[in-house]
């Protein structure tokens, strides 16, 4: 059996019934409809206090019906694949596209199957799949990753521990008639040290996720992730809360990437444009910032976190610059923008489940490599800060304005690393930051942690960047 067989007997259905289904979707009018059906099977375990204390399995299953009608939408969900709940489904999308308004009519809809991806091609093949794996396997990992923590430092007092997988299996089909399917893996461990040191306690944290099999799973990506969270951790006990100020900052290669994927990426996602809420609205095949700058937005990454075969309307994944030597050269398109802006959708219509409509959002978004060292980035520097280590934040789309939390860095002085820091925030403006950068180092890194994107739904994501400098920023710390 083919995929597309395979999955249209996993969800019990068959080319009539979808065309039926779209028939009925349309039958108020309508210039569009589409079908998404998901089955996801997810499973997780977890250490604390040196024994695997719990675990657990979860399905998710069901289909979504979209219609389009001018400039409407209309969505409806079940959890249930019979043909009587997907036909009321169907109807209730038509009644909201419609606002209950519309002649009957029958679409004229046939199948024609433009491309189809299987778990053994695409941009995640897999060796070894989680769905036959025991739990039994997992646990010594765990264990493996609690003992390597506490043999690296007298100071740790906990380790908590997680290894989740899961995998999805996508059918898609639409009234233009197209049909494809994908399988889609997805593997996460987390490890959070705490240590304790002259009556403080500092905790550090990191993780891996990508789109693989067991066979990603190994003591070497244990021992790596051990030592980078011992390291954090214990990095906390020498760094001091800095003294705030605007001044330059150098952003590390690798996590930062979260701040250009918050700031900016967000704006560059059509909807926002289309809507005419971000800065960019008005800035596509004009200069934003130096031409030693190139922003891309890629589904394309063999086994990233944040690669698609497919994307959730079923268009195909593509690399997509959005910034090429600093003109905005595109934005991120679904199939809705990409008709407003009669353009080709760039693969970028995600949900977060067959309960959500799609929308246009990121997958792995990176800053291409520039020609100068890091090192020679920071010797250029007289006083400033270096960020290398980004979590969370606030952005505001319309104005770009952000806040980031930057868990640690170092003091720059006279070009030189000095003082570790912690603890500080990083405010500005995300097109201006972007206009600031002067300088683009060449040691390009993605970073593979579990990083999520929430945007009214949750998708996985990944981000990256090489080491740059941005000449101004506001530095939150001690007063």
């Amino acid at each position: 059996m083919t995929q597309i067989q395979t999955l249209m007997a996993l969800f019990g259905v068959t080319p009539e019934d979808l065309k039926k289904l779209i028939n009925i979707a349309l039958s108020k009018g309508g210039s569009y409809a589409d079908l998404y059906f998901e089955h996801s099977l997810a499973n997780e375990i977890s250490l604390r206090d040196g024994e695997v204390n719990s675990a657990g399995s979860h399905i998710d299953y069901g289909m979504g019906v979209r219609v389009l009608y001018g400039d409407q939408t209309g969505y409806a969900y079940t959890e249930i694949t019979t043909m009587e709940e997907m036909e009321r489904a169907a109807k209730v999308a038509s009644q909201i596209a419609s606002g209950f308004k519309g002649d009957n009519r029958i679409a004229n809809t046939s199948i024609k199957t433009l491309y189809e991806y299987t778990n053994r091609n695409g941009y995640y093949p897999v060796l070894n799949q989680w769905e036959d794996l025991s739990i039994s396997f997992k646990i010594p990992f765990l264990k493996e990753l609690n003992a390597t923590i506490f043999e690296a430092d007298s100071r740790v007092s906990k380790v908590m521990g997680r290894i989740s997988d899961s995998n999805t299996k996508i059918l898609f089909f639409n009234s233009q008639g197209v049909m494809a399917t994908d399988i889609r893996p997805m593997f996460s461990i987390v490890a959070t040290c705490i240590m304790e040191s002259g009556g403080r306690v500092e905790n550090g944290s990191t993780s891996r996720s990508y789109r693989a099999g067991y066979e990603y799973l190994t003591k070497d990506m244990v021992r790596e992730i051990s030592k980078e969270v011992v390291s954090k951790t214990s990095f906390q006990f020498e760094a001091i809360h800095p003294k705030g100020g605007e001044m330059a900052v150098v952003m590390g290669a690798g996590s930062s990437g979260i701040l250009l994927h918050e700031a900016i990426g967000h704006a560059f996602e059509a909807d926002f444009n289309r809507q005419n809420t971000s800065i960019f609205a008005d800035k596509l095949g004009k200069k934003i910032c130096s031409e030693d700058i190139s922003v891309v937005d890629d589904g394309t990454i063999p086994f990233n976190r944040g690669s698609l075969n497919i994307d959730d309307e079923g268009v195909p994944s593509q690399k997509t610059y959005m910034v090429k030597n600093g003109i905005l050269t595109s934005y991120l398109h679904d199939r809705i923008s990409a008709s407003y802006y009669k353009t080709e959708p760039t693969g970028n219509g995600r949900r977060e489940s067959f309960r959500y409509m799609p929308l246009p959002r990121m997958r792995a978004t990176y800053m291409e490599n520039g020609s100068q060292s890091e090192q020679d980035i920071i010797s250029s520097v007289k006083s400033g800060i270096f960020a290398d280590n980004f979590s969370n934040g606030q952005v505001q789309i319309g104005a770009g304005d952000f806040t980031f939390f930057v868990k640690s860095g170092y003091m720059i002085e006279n070009g030189k690393l000095t003082q570790p820091v912690k603890d500080i925030n990083i405010i500005g403006n995300g097109p201006e930051a972007l206009a600031d950068i002067v300088a683009v180092a060449d040691n390009f890194r993605i970073d593979n942690a579990t990083w999520s994107c929430g945007k009214e739904q949750y998708c996985a994501v990944s981000c990256g960047m090489p080491s740059v400098l941005v000449k101004k920023l506001t530095v939150g710390g001690v007063q």
